[in-house]
């Protein structure tokens, strides 16, 4: 096994800081009410703690660790319910089709790089606990 290049470590947290923190700095700077901001915001959260999940999980199902159906099926429902709901939500806002593309790019941006970190660490752990 290879230990994962730091450029591609480099690239995967810039990936999920530019996501978020883009994600974020469009909302605090939106003129959205208080409750529209706190949809989206959970929104990201449950996208990027989702897809931790799911990461996690496929990768401890190929490396042969138990991972039940139900688990397995509710990360893969969690992925795709925030990005159903991220959908909606920018469907039916009153936004500018450039802020909605914006919120959508930011926050596939946010979860490609929650994966890759994970991915990543994961990676690194393997390799050190096997040194």
């Amino acid at each position: 096994m290879q230990k994962t290049s730091n450029a591609f470590v480099a690239a995967s947290w810039v990936a999920l800081g530019a996501g978020m923190i883009g994600y974020l700095v469009g909302l605090w700077r939106s003129e959205m009410l208080l409750n529209e901001i706190g949809y989206y915001f959970t929104v990201l959260m449950f996208g990027l703690f989702s897809v931790i999940s799911l990461q996690k999980s496929v990768r401890d199902r190929i490396e042969g660790f138990p991972v039940t159906d139900i688990y397995y099926g509710i990360c893969w429902f969690g992925t795709i319910l925030s990005i159903v709901l991220l959908i909606v939500g920018l469907w039916n806002a009153t936004l500018l089709p450039s802020e909605k593309g914006f919120y959508g790019f930011a926050f596939l941006l946010a979860i490609f790089g929650a994966i890759a970190v994970q991915k990543n660490t994961r990676d690194n752990m393997t390799i050190t606990e096997h040194k």
